[in-house]
C-alpha cells in the first residue's frame, strides 16, 4: 500500500527536498557499495517520492549504506542522501522493519561499549556480537591474527572521564544512562 504521507515524512525529518529528484543517477554512480544493494540509492529515492513506505523501510539498501557522503556530494539538486537514509534508517527501527537487523544490533552493542568505557572495546563488542548470532568461530583465524599482531587487546582501555562520557551519552538520548 502507497503511502503519500511518506514523502512530507522524510522531508520533514531530514529538512531536504527529496521531492525536487530527477532520477539523475549520480547519487548511484558514485556509491562505492552500490553492488551490495537491493535497491539503487537514486531507486530508494523515488520510491519514497512514491510513496512506498514499506518497500524503503525493509530495503537492505539504507543499511548498507556507509555514511561516505558521495551520493550528497555528487547530487545536483543538493539532496543530502546520506542524511536520508540515516533517517531512514531511524524509522525503520522505530517501526521494526529493520531488513539489517544484525547491523543494527552491532550498531548497538558498539556505541555500548563506547558508552561504558569511553572508547570501543573490540574484544567484549565482537564477543557480545557473536554470541548473540550464536556463531563464535567462524572468524576465529582472523581474530587470532588481529591479537598476535596487537590490533586488538583482551581488556578494556578506558578513557578518564568516563562519568563525562557518560553524560554526553545522557543528552544525546535524553534519558538516564545505564551503569
Amino acid at each position: 500500500m502507497d503511502d503519500l504521507g511518506f514523502l512530507h515524512e522524510v522531508e520533514k525529518a531530514t529538512g531536504e527536498k527529496v521531492s525536487t529528484c530527477y532520477q539523475c543517477c549520480k547519487c548511484t554512480a558514485g556509491c562505492p557499495v552500490v553492488a551490495d544493494m537491493d535497491i539503487y540509492p537514486h531507486r530508494i529515492i523515488r520510491h519514497i517520492i512514491l510513496g512506498n513506505r514499506d518497500r524503503v523501510l525493509g530495503s537492505k539498501t539504507i543499511w548498507t549504506c556507509l555514511q561516505c557522503t558521495t551520493c550528497s556530494v555528487r547530487c545536483p539538486n543538493d539532496i543530502d542522501v546520506a542524511r536520508v537514509f540515516d533517517a531512514l534508517r531511524k524509522i525503520s527501527v522505530r517501526e521494526g522493519k529493520m531488513a539489517e537487523k544484525d547491523a543494527w544490533r552491532f550498531d548497538e552493542i558498539f556505541l555500548e561499549s563506547v558508552q561504558r568505557h569511553g572508547r570501543l572495546n573490540e574484544m567484549e563488542a565482537i564477543l557480545r556480537y557473536k554470541i548473540g548470532k550464536k556463531d563464535l568461530f567462524s572468524d576465529t583465524r582472523m581474530g587470532m591474527g588481529m591479537l598476535m599482531k596487537g590490533r586488538m587487546g583482551l581488556l578494556p582501555h578506558n578513557i578518564k572521564d568516563k562519568k563525562g562520557m557518560k553524560e554526553i551519552f545522557r543528552k544525546i538520548e535524553g534519558k538516564k544512562v545505564r551503569g
